[in-house]
């Protein structure tokens, strides 16, 4: 059934084929409950009031630089949730974080079930002056700021709580809800950040994510339980500056641009293994070179037949465990420090989304969704590879707890002038996110 995941897990004891063979093994048909069936029916009711509070929050620009706009969006959704019977609070940060903050929701019952963390964010990428177009539908999509990156998702986690309400399966339940307003671009410092986040996730058992669910081309549906580290590396390199006529030689040695290059085809040739990326995202050298990180711009320059002194390069890494983080840094210093004469060379690296790294504990989550998307006779659910998916605010959980990814709306174009939203996703997914949760909580 998942023959699409073909990744190797390097370094750890847990087989994916394991984890699948498994889910396989322990499929057990069930037919909904009364409950269940009126989650359904609940759904379906407000599926076009469910898209109106989608175009509404649409159509509030809330680029994450935007603060004025994320904190409208928040109320939209916070006025949902505390008329769900939530206790709201809007959590600010530090003014020199220049961040809007947080919306933060709980609800604590009495059910011995598990405790659930959802996660969703009010911001997107496209900011104040985005040439980007509100809410546009257009025959069976809709376009619009972040509609699918993740105000769909947000919606989602809505209605699925409040068709929940309507079955009778929310009151007892304990559940904790925050929407991030710097998902697309997180403040610093990121213990700050996401402090309020990993406090929540110490008092649950499970965090379920609504980031975008894949749908491929053949119409197969994937939910995700891995993510791969998203970090950056810097590269620093110095050589002799000197006439070009005595590049390679004794004296002069063979300068900042051939060492860096040397660095960067040995990267190129030697550090390949599965659910292993790095990327050169920027490189200068010459005589004069300048960075300015929080722009992530700079300049250089030289001259033909002058050998350049230094060279410096920006890059990301992403691995799918700490343990192939660690090995893989290692290795990366190793090539940086067996320099060409003359040079040298040093290389830093900066971890900014840790791995939520395939467990059994995230399959057995996964198992139940795909269980409660056949209960309600919306089709299977597969698991995706973690190189299809970038970084995501549940790998700051991922650590303390059981987690699952990818249960928002479908669309496509994320970060892209055409961003869109199949509009029939929100419906469907609301459904399998109320089936599960209720499940989990009772």
């Amino acid at each position: 059934m998942f023959t699409r995941y073909t990744a190797t897990l390097l370094c750890t004891t847990l087989s994916f084929a394991v984890l699948v063979s498994s889910f396989a093994a322990n499929a057990v048909a069930q037919q909904l409950t009364p409950a269940e069936q009126k989650m359904v029916e609940a759904v379906k009711a407000r599926s076009a009031d469910a898209l109106k509070l989608l175009e509404k929050s649409v159509n509030i620009n809330s680029g994450t630089m935007n603060h004025d706009g994320v904190r409208e969006v928040g109320k939209v959704f916070r006025a949902e949730l505390d008329a769900l019977g939530f206790t709201t609070k809007w959590v600010d940060m530090p003014k020199e974080m220049n961040r809007a903050g947080h919306l933060v929701a709980t609800k604590r019952g009495t059910s011995k079930g598990k405790r659930l963390l959802l996660i969703g964010h009010l911001d997107t990428v496209f900011e104040k002056d985005s040439p980007v177009t509100a809410w546009k539908p257009d025959g069976r999509r809709v376009y619009g700021q972040g509609v699918a990156d993740m105000k769909g998702g947000n919606v989602i986690i809505i209605e699925a709580l409040r068709a929940m309400q309507a079955a009778g399966t929310l009151d007892a339940a304990n559940i904790s809800v925050i929407f991030t307003g710097d998902e697309e671009r997180v403040g610093a410092p990121i213990d700050t950040a996401r402090a309020d986040m990993v406090s929540l996730a110490r008092q649950s058992d499970i965090a379920i994510a609504f980031e975008g669910m894949i749908r491929d081309v053949n119409g197969n549906e994937f939910a995700s339980i891995a993510r791969r580290a998203s970090g950056s590396w810097t590269l620093n390199v110095t050589g002799r500056q000197g006439h070009s006529a005595g590049v390679f030689g004794p004296l002069s040695g063979f300068g900042a641009a051939y060492e860096m290059a040397r660095i960067l085809n040995a990267f190129r040739e030697q550090l390949l293994e599965p659910d292993f990326t790095y990327n050169v995202g920027l490189v200068l050298a010459g005589t004069d070179v300048n960075y300015d990180d929080a722009q992530s711009k700079g300049s250089a320059a030289g001259k033909a037949n002058i050998i350049p002194p230094t060279a410096v390069v920006k890059g990301d890494v992403r691995y799918l465990t700490k343990v192939q983080g660690e090995r893989v840094r290692a290795r990366m210093a190793e090539i940086v420090g067996q320099n060409l004469r003359g040079t040298s060379a040093t290389i830093t690296f900066n971890e900014a989304y840790p791995p939520m790294s395939p467990t059994e504990g995230n399959l057995a989550v996964f198992k139940q969704y795909a269980k409660a998307s056949e209960d309600a006779g919306l089709g299977k659910l597969e698991l995706t590879a973690p190189s299809t998916r970038g970084a995501g605010d549940i790998q700051f959980v991922a650590p303390l707890l059981d987690c699952l990814d990818g249960l928002g709306a479908v669309g496509g174009g994320s970060h892209t002038p055409g961003e869109y939203l199949n509009p029939e996703s929100i419906e469907r997914n609301a459904i399998r996110a109320a089936i599960l949760m209720s499940r989990l909580t009772k």
